[in-house]
Parts: structure tokens; sequence; C-alpha cells
């Protein structure tokens, strides 16, 4: 895997704490240690939190630049719905938004849960992508880490996605983070084509913006030629949020009122897999994205009609994570 490589900032942050003040650090509460890191921690965090909200979301891929003759860019896809973001976990050093798609066809509602994105201040180390269906956990070094904000995204049934370390920068107008190189899986689009490359390689940047925010990616779509990994081919991705309050949230809100306990045993279920080993392998399938999706996915579903209840799922969803490598 690719190390994980930041820019340094020529700035000095308050996350790169003294030799004086970092003992005081350890040992103060969550608050005083909030104020000790200073106006620049702060700012980070009313970046990411402002992403929660209800959106029209716009998702743009576009093949770029063919890297081997053979390979010929595919048509750029567009396509969006309406999404809630919500706060499910905001403490010292980690917040939590979860997407939800609200969808209404025919005068009916639908509601899929999305991903999830989990930012962590100051990471030890950071969950990424190892390959053929393989996650593990990355020590990030300490000169690395300072002032910088790891983010987690985990798939629809909270299984791993990718994860990458970077820094806000809060100038020239824009609040933004980008991350470092970033491994990932072949998102649900591409893997049904069976494509000739297994994976991505990309930079993300996530920016706010008057209406809302975006998030941007470089992606290198790189798999395997000549027995080595090649890259094929370049693609941009740019997913607008732009805040709308004329969709009804109220399905989304109702679903997760029904299910927010059950999805929050089985965050702990994945966390635990990971912890035990220090990473974990979830085989994936083109159709379903990874193997445990549908079950988890349907179990969810299950509770929201009413046909089970959170514990008999919970058991389910417990004993399906845990039998993963």
């Amino acid at each position: 895997m690719t190390k994980i490589n930041l820019t340094r900032r020529a700035a000095l942050t308050l996350g790169s704490l003294s030799a004086v003040a970092a003992p005081a650090l350890l040992q103060a509460g969550p608050a005083a240690a909030r104020a000790l890191r200073g106006a620049a921690y702060e700012a980070d965090r009313k970046a990411i939190l402002t992403m929660a909200g209800d959106y029209h979301v716009q998702f743009d891929f576009r093949e770029t630049v063919p890297f081997l003759d053979e390979y010929n860019p595919i048509d750029q896809k567009i396509s969006g719905g309406d999404e809630m973001v919500r706060v499910i976990e905001d403490n010292d050093k980690r917040i939590a938004l979860q997407h939800t798609l609200v969808m209404t066809m025919d005068g009916k509602s639908f509601v899929i849960k999305h991903w999830r994105q989990d930012w962590t201040y100051e990471p030890a180390t950071v969950l990424v992508y190892a390959g053929d269906g393989a996650w593990k956990l990355e020590e990030v070094p300490a000169a690395q880490r300072a002032g910088a904000w790891s983010q987690t995204v985990w798939q629809t049934d909270d299984s791993p996605r990718y994860g990458g370390v970077g820094k806000w920068a809060h100038d020239l107008g824009v609040s933004r983070w980008t991350s470092g190189d970033t491994w990932r899986p072949l998102a649900r689009r591409d893997a049904v084509r069976k494509p000739p490359y297994d994976r991505y390689l990309g930079i993300n940047r996530h920016a706010l913006t008057p209406s809302g925010w975006v998030h941007e990616q470089d992606n290198a779509k790189v798999g395997p030629k000549n027995g080595q990994l090649a890259t094929f081919v370049h693609e941009i991705v740019l997913n607008t949020y732009d805040k709308d309050k004329k969709f009804n949230a109220g399905p989304g809100e109702a679903y997760w009122a029904a299910t927010n306990d059950y999805w929050a045993n089985v965050r702990g279920f994945w966390d635990e897999a990971v912890a035990r080993g220090k990473g974990v392998k979830v085989p994936e399938e083109a159709n379903n994205g990874s193997i445990t999706g549908p079950k988890l996915m349907g179990w969810a579903q299950d509770i929201a009609d009413g046909k089970s209840d959170t514990a008999k799922a919970t058991a389910q969803a417990k004993a399906l994570i845990g039998s993963l490598g």
C-alpha cells in the first residue's frame, strides 16, 4: 500500500502542541482539551458539522485521460437525489455523519441508508483498503497526524469502504479538507460492468460552498496488467450537495427512529471486528457491494416495517459480522 502522504502546512497549527501544553492536554477534560486546541481546531469542527442538513445531491462521474492504448473512456454518468445528512456522533475528537437518501416515486417515499463518514482528530491509525476485499489499520506517523483529521467512509451496511488523512484549510474564502492518496474498492457503478481495473487510488476534497458543500475526487482507476498494477484511466468525480428544504425528510427520520439502535449495534460490531484483527476482510459482489449488505440492510428494513425487532436483528448481525475473517 502507498504510505499516507500529507502536505504539511507552513502555518503553525494548534494541533502541534508545545512540550509544555501537551501534558496539560492529556490530563484535561474534553472541554478543557478543546480550549487548549484553539481556534484552528474549532474551525475544523465547525466545517465538518456544517455538512449536516437536507440536500439535493448530484453525482457526476467523468473518465478523462486513458493511459493504455486499448482502453476507451466510458461516457459521463450523472445521477442525483434528495439526501439527509445527520450527526450521529459528536465528541471531543470524533464526529460521525450519516447520509440517507429519501426518494419519492409515484407519490410513495423510499428510504435508502447511504454512506457514512467518520472524522477523527489526530488519529493514531486509519483504516485503509488493502485490496482483494481486505481493509487494514495503518499507523499515522506523529508528524503527519498533528492538526490532521482522518475521514473513514463506510458503506450502506456500515462495512468499510476507504479511509484517508488530511488537514483542513480555512483561507482564500474557502474551508476545505484534502486527503492524501487513498485506495478504495470499485463502486457498484463500475463493478457491474466488470472492467479491467479493480480499484481506485484517489484524492478527496471536501469544501464548503455558499449553497452547501462539494465532494471532489481525483481518481486513478488501477488494475493488474502483465503482473503489475497499472493505471487504465483517470476519473474526475464531482458530488454537489445543495441545501434543499423542499423535500420531505420525514420518512428518513421515521426510518432512523425505528432502526437507530440496531445500526448503532452494527457499527459497534464492525469496530470490534476491525480491532480484533487489526483490519477485516469482507468479500464483495458486483451487484451488492459487500456480501454482508443484503442481510444487514434487510434486517434493518424488517425492523422499520414491523416484521422484526431490534434484539433479534442485532443478534443476527452480530453472528454475521463475527463470522468474518
